[in-house]
């Protein structure tokens, strides 16, 4: 645009404000944008008020109808008399490819500033914004970059308004001393591309900005995505692999089977214990007399149970007597002479007589080989082996009393 064209705009604007050449225009008018969002921020002495409310007034129009001789009469007016030093114009419908005159005024109680105008094109002046995403993933010792496209006001791509979007791609290996910086410049309409010639099991950092090449234009970059690429697995990690998972199955192993143990040793005491209750304590506490299964109480019968004493008695002692033959007790018995009184005494006997009384307790293996019983006398016919007979100390005493004086030939040995 010529300088002659940007002086009547000047003189426009001087003229239409003249009214209002007291106050202050606006400072620092400057458009604020991303992709396709805009938006047009000023400054403005306030003590230029005098203590009243000061109000702004933003219009704008397309450059080419400056040129018309009515164009006072084609400006849009999008902020009028507002309080605020900023005014959005994203919903206004402003072409990307368009070009546009922008101005703004001062009001203070019914009186104007200034126009302050300035040229603004989105293709050219909007700030171009970074990609929405960038996403990382292995591809065996590389790594794949995906990125989003940066998107609009509407949430739709930058390409369709710029065609030749390309991107920048910033990626190095993570140190802790240097940072070796390779930079990749992708091509058109590219958004998937692999990085090649990185090192195996090694962490990598990528940072990626948008480009405009027509414009020049650069976004920012985006924060930093790390990964850590792949290769072939050493054989140690293998090793220590395998081994891991053979202990850990052992150990599980072996948990399993003392579970089931613990588990099987409290079923078995719980419900087959190996104290087994008496029986009348079993048809007492049991549903059935041929259950095993306790009969469980509920709380009502609680208060009906009856408890009785019980003692408990030692096992009565029994006494074992054997019966010998009859030709045993007729016959005299050897190792016995008969002495001066006409009684038998037991030759190669040590120390005191011998009562023939023992005591079951030791055992069997403690009695008297050649002791013999009490019998009802040597008339009485035997019948039968010799045969261990038990009975109770107080069932045999009316025997005792009972039996017959035995003659002087006739022994008997009685064992307890």
């Amino acid at each position: 645009m010529s300088a002659v064209f940007y002086l009547s705009l000047l003189s426009v604007s001087l003229l239409t404000g003249a009214a209002g050449a007291e106050l202050v225009p606006p400072l620092n008018v400057a458009m604020v944008t991303l992709n396709t969002n805009y938006a047009l921020k000023w400054d403005w002495d306030q003590s230029a008020a005098e203590g009243h409310d000061a109000t702004f007034t933003t219009q704008y129009v397309g450059m080419y109808k400056l040129k018309m001789k009515n164009h006072a009469k084609s400006w849009i007016t999008v902020c009028e008399n507002t309080a605020h030093m900023s005014c959005d114009l994203t919903t206004v419908g402003m072409e990307y490819l368009g070009m546009y005159m922008i101005r703004v005024r001062a009001n203070v109680n019914g009186n104007h500033s200034d126009w302050v105008m300035i040229p603004f094109g989105p293709d050219k002046d909007a700030a171009l914004g970074p990609p929405t995403k960038v996403d990382l993933a292995t591809s065996g010792s590389g790594l794949d970059v995906y990125i989003t496209d940066p998107l609009t006001s509407t949430n739709s791509s930058m390409r369709d308004h710029i065609d030749n979007l390309s991107f920048h791609i910033l990626y190095w290996e993570r140190t802790e001393d240097t940072q070796a910086l390779r930079t990749l410049l992708l091509p058109t309409n590219t958004n998937v591309v692999t990085l090649p010639d990185l090192k195996a099991w090694t962490w990598y950092c990528v940072s990626v900005r948008s480009h405009y090449h027509f414009y020049n234009k650069n976004s920012s970059f985006t924060s930093p995505q790390c990964l850590q690429t792949e290769g072939p697995v050493p054989w140690w990690i293998i090793f220590l692999s395998f081994l891991g998972s053979l202990v850990m199955f052992f150990l599980l192993v072996l948990l399993s089977l003392y579970v089931f143990i613990r588990c099987f040793k409290t079923v078995k005491s719980t419900f087959f214990p190996s104290s087994q209750l008496p029986k009348h304590f079993q048809e007492y506490f049991c549903d059935s007399p041929g259950s095993d299964i306790p009969r469980l109480l509920t709380p009502d019968s609680e208060g009906e149970l009856l408890c009785h004493k019980v003692s408990i008695c030692p096992e009565p002692v029994f006494l074992e007597i054997h019966d010998p033959p009859p030709e045993a007790l007729l016959e005299p018995a050897s190792g016995l002479e008969p002495d001066s009184s006409g009684r038998h005494s037991r030759q190669g006997s040590s120390g005191s007589g011998d009562s023939g009384v023992y005591s079951t307790e030791g055992g069997s293996g403690q009695r008297h080989p050649n002791s013999a019983q009490s019998s009802s006398g040597a008339e009485d016919s035997w019948q039968g082996p010799i045969k261990p007979n038990q009975v109770k100390m107080l069932d045999m005493a009316p025997d005792l009393k009972s039996q017959r004086p035995i003659g002087d030939e006739l022994i008997v040995d009685v064992c307890v």
